[in-house]
């Protein structure tokens, strides 16, 4: 009896022994998986969302027909509108951004209607991609992906159309693929060299709150844009931006249209609802972030995508690495894209820098895909923020084996510093 017992007590113990050995291993794997500290999202959208714009979603949702949500919207528009700078009205869609390029198509123009686009990189060729399904004739002009629109070859182009065949321009801003951007007030000055009708519209999603656009300025005829980029949000709201001429061709506009309708959504939003149960929460955020830029100030928004993007390519340059806009006057202020040496695949380099330290590195799409990364330097962004982007970005390099100068993050700091010194030293002389 004694001895069966100390025989069970010892095949226990072996169990307990073991088990203790399992758990010990499972906890040391769960170690080496579970990343310490936060992610750094830096791929060029969707952005970091602030503390704030999280704290005001978390709001309790509220019933989209009472007078509490009436107040949210009739506060939030004018706000959006000073973001745009504009005073025409703006339309928001629960929908991406590329519920708001077909908006823009469909509420302004009719079937077999010609469309000018110019293929900047893979969002522009995703628009006119869009364009080509809902019947338009669409007229896409090769670009090599280095570069903005051509205005030049635009106001050609619209020269020639005697018939004025073509109905709408349609440009991307700032082209997320490549990070180059499109002078869109000169694009604004083709049309009008050309003395041409032709509706003018342009995409924002990476350039609006990040970089200087100007809706009324430069006559716009239909701006789309998101929310998940400069604006600071999760995805899921889209806009449109709407001018008289928009509104008037809209009258006489015969694609099909039930969810995307411009006259049902603004005539709700004179009361301050939608026609739809619209993103409640998301236009919590949204108050929150407009109250953000405009406490900011635009000016100051845009002069900090400026620097921290100038920080970024000069960490390139110090590299050895190249930009893939060959234009500086096009470079973007909200992403920059990098070539890989040849015979590097990006995507294995971004592969190496999640694992080892816990970043996304936005990828190559389209023709670049695996031949280029992109660092996203928009939204709320800081210094600090952009120095641990750029070592991990370093030392991703050195742990792929590409091959690469050292230096970059030092060189970025520099600029850094002396940019910052500089601006203490003016506002103390404003000061006094």
């Amino acid at each position: 009896m004694f001895r069966q017992k100390l025989e069970d007590s010892f095949a226990l113990g072996q169990k307990m022994q073991a088990k203790c050995k399992h758990s010990f291993i499972d906890a040391c794997v769960r170690t080496m998986t579970i990343k310490s500290g936060r992610h750094f999202l830096q791929i060029p959208g969707p952005t970091n969302v602030p503390d704030r714009v999280l704290r005001a979603i978390d709001n309790a949702t509220i019933d989209h027909r009472g007078p509490a949500f009436r107040d949210l919207t009739l506060e939030l528009l004018p706000k959006l509108k000073s973001v745009f700078q504009t005073e025409g009205d703006v339309v928001i869609y629960p929908a991406s951004g590329t519920g708001a390029w077909e908006a823009a198509l469909v509420n302004t123009l009719s079937p077999s209607d010609a469309v000018l686009m110019y293929e900047t990189g893979h969002f522009a060729t995703l628009w006119s991609q869009l364009a080509a399904k809902l019947g338009l004739e669409v007229n896409i002009e090769p670009g090599d992906w280095h570069g903005g629109a051509d205005a030049a070859l635009i106001e050609n182009r619209l020269h020639e159309d005697n018939e004025h065949k073509i109905k709408a321009v349609a440009v991307v801003h700032n082209e997320t693929s490549t990070g180059a951007t499109t002078n869109v007030a000169k694009i604004r000055k083709a049309i009008d060299n050309a003395n041409h009708p032709a509706l003018l519209m342009v995409d924002t999603i990476s350039s609006l709150a990040s970089i200087d656009y100007q809706h009324d300025a430069w006559r716009v005829d239909v701006t789309v844009a998101g929310s998940q980029k400069g604006l600071m949000l999760p995805p899921g709201l889209s806009f449109n931006v709407i001018s008289e001429k928009a509104l008037k061709a809209s009258e006489t506009a015969s694609l099909p249209r039930a969810y995307w309708n411009w006259t049902e959504m603004l005539q709700a939003n004179k009361n301050g609802f939608f026609p739809y149960t619209p993103a409640t929460n998301l236009l919590y955020g949204l108050n929150e972030a407009l109250d953000m830029l405009l406490e900011e100030g635009l000016d100051n928004v845009f002069a900090r995508h400026s620097r921290l993007a100038e920080a970024t390519r000069q960490a390139v340059r110090a590299w050895g690495l190249e930009i893939l806009c060959n234009n500086p006057d096009e470079y973007s202020d909200s992403l920059t894209a990098i070539l890989m040496p040849s015979g590097h695949d990006a995507d294995a380099y971004r592969a190496v820098v999640l694992d080892n330290f816990n970043m996304s590195l936005g990828s190559g799409l389209g023709k670049v895909a695996g031949n280029v990364f992109r660092i996203g330097h928009l939204g709320d962004f800081n210094e600090l923020m952009l120095a641990g982007t750029l070592c991990g970005v370093e030392m991703g390099l050195e742990l792929a084996g590409v091959p690469h100068q050292s230096g970059g993050v030092n060189t970025a700091m520099n600029y850094l510093t002396e940019t910052s010194l500089h601006k203490t030293i003016s506002n103390n002389r404003s000061a006094a």
